[in-house]
């Protein structure tokens, strides 16, 4: 067998082993997506009570900081997919594949910005770096539109991270090797993501976070896919329905 027959012949079986990886990021990112975004927040900010969320901080650092950790965990592992599905969806189209993941990257800049306001508000509470010259109030004042900032730029990122998602539901769709039921219930997902961050800035009265909750019935089958039975591999050699470059 030639060189160049030995790697075509081992693709299939490396898009294989990167689809399970993808699998244990995707798992990670939503067991601390939820602890980090749904649960955790909940027992520190107290909504519409600048001085109760203050003492929050104040009083439970270590839980602040494990708030913030299960951040950089969930962002960790959704940098990894930006790369891991590149990888998986070349075949279907490369630039397109190409394009998901720098979007996707740019969503992770993104929510890295949104969650260094989360961190600051911890600062702005210190009695340190100047914040003394400040009353009481006025910090908690300060740190809670830390907090309200790093939520405004987290639900910009949503438009990032909901066109990345879209465009790698497109090519699960196309690509004949992973279910394309899965494909349009992330296509959804990504498309409820950009709406909610576009209500959010031109008609926020009809904004609503049931939007991002196709989200979670298209990556959680996605997740155990991708875990139990990877990529059709023989499907994947044949490369049905290419799109025409």
């Amino acid at each position: 067998m030639s060189v160049v027959a030995a790697a075509q012949s081992s693709q299939p079986d490396e898009i294989h082993r990167y689809a399970r990886y993808a699998g244990v990021a995707m798992l990670l990112s939503i067991i601390f997506g939820a602890l980090g975004e749904a649960y955790l927040p909940g027992r520190i900010i107290v909504s519409g009570d600048a001085a109760a969320t203050a003492a929050n901080i104040t009083a439970h650092p270590t839980l602040f900081r494990m708030t913030f950790a299960t951040y950089l965990v969930e962002g960790f592992c959704d940098i990894i997919l930006c790369v891991l599905w590149y990888i998986i969806l070349k075949p279907v189209h490369r630039n397109l594949a190409l394009i998901s993941a720098f979007v996707g990257v740019v969503s992770m800049i993104t929510f890295a910005v949104a969650q260094s306001h989360f961190w600051a508000s911890s600062i702005i509470l210190k009695d340190a770096g100047g914040m003394t010259a400040f009353t009481e109030q006025q910090r908690a004042a300060l740190a809670y539109l830390s907090l309200r900032t790093a939520t405004m730029i987290a639900t910009l990122f949503f438009c990032f991270y909901g066109t990345a998602s879209a465009i790698r539901g497109f090519l699960i769709m196309r690509s004949g090797y992973l279910p394309k039921v899965l494909g349009i219930l992330l296509m959804i997902a990504g498309a409820g993501f950009i709406l909610r961050s576009l209500t959010y800035i031109l008609a926020p009265a009809y904004g609503s976070s049931l939007m991002l909750m196709p989200m979670a019935v298209a990556g959680i089958p996605l997740t155990f896919w991708l875990l139990v039975k990877g990529v059709d591999q023989a499907a994947l050699e044949g490369r049905p329905r290419p799109i025409a470059r």
